[in-house]
């Protein structure tokens, strides 16, 4: 589907990854026209977009039902937001939630309509190497379901999942794991200096690992076992490092633990 064809979209805040979308969706063909950007306090980049492109900011949600309403706004101020904002979803509007931990159910129950989409998007959205979990509630056709992922997919990938409770896993997984491998590289330019470099030095070595490593990843089709094979020789130095790693008390037991962590805040969210 063309985002040209989309109609209305009303985005409720503009912050980092509301605009990370709202830039993705203007590149994809989305009519400034029919963009709406809505928040309170904009930041100047905010401002400065909206004037470049002739997008409309407001400060509060204008009178008219949109075609799709996206909320992108904190789950902390979920409740203050969405009451003033059910007298503008018409019969016509498909709703689209960011918001970690909302339930479809909170969302139906403050918006009087069962038309929403819950999504976990990521960071990387902001360049456009976004992946988004999303999950339908009953009230969502076959049309509306086309709408969202034509403006996911401008972020990123986009992942359906039939299950609500599967989105407290991808928020686990992909929705905070980019934090997860920032601070791997961050570990991992600490470990340089422990054994004698330079800050700067070792902090560039583990940066451009990382985004090679992404890169390579994304343009061999095999899985991450086999890549780490490929670069792990018998009796070496990775295969060294290795049995640290993979060790019955290594990364692997530590990433299942801080998974679930993430999953069981993003459930608290939601109650």
């Amino acid at each position: 589907m063309s985002l040209k064809d989309i109609g209305s979209v009303h985005l409720v805040g503009a912050g980092k990854m509301g605009m990370a979308l709202a830039r993705g969706w203007l590149s994809a063909g989305l009519k400034p026209a029919d963009l709406v950007l809505i928040d309170p306090q904009p930041h100047e980049s905010v401002v400065a977009l909206a004037r470049e492109k002739g997008i409309r900011l407001v400060s509060t949600a204008p009178g008219e039902a949109p075609d799709v309403l996206v909320l992108a706004v904190k789950p902390q101020v979920m409740p203050d937001v969405l009451p003033a904002l059910a007298s503008v979803v018409g019969t016509q509007t498909l709703v689209i939630s960011i918001a970690a931990g909302i339930s479809l159910a909170r969302l139906s129950g403050w918006l009087g309509t069962e038309r929403v989409v819950r999504t976990m998007p990521n960071t990387p959205a902001q360049v456009g190497k976004g992946v988004t979990g999303a999950v339908p509630m009953a009230g969502v056709s076959a049309a509306d379901r086309a709408v969202a992922d034509a403006l996911l997919r401008a972020a990123g990938l986009a992942v359906w999942f039939d299950d609500e409770s599967e989105i407290d896993a991808v928020t686990a997984i992909s929705g905070s794991g980019p934090a997860y491998v920032f601070y791997f590289v961050e570990a991992l330019a600490a470990a340089g200096v422990d054994l004698g470099m330079e800050a700067a030095e070792a902090m560039q070595l583990a940066r451009q690992m990382v985004i090679g490593a992404a890169a390579l990843m994304e343009a061999d089709p095999a899985d991450a076992a086999t890549l780490r094979q490929n670069v792990t020789s018998p009796g070496g130095t990775t295969a060294e490092a290795l049995k640290v790693l993979m060790a019955a008390d290594g990364l692997g037991p530590l990433l299942a633990k801080a998974a679930r962590a993430a999953r069981r805040r993003s459930e608290e969210l939601g109650q």
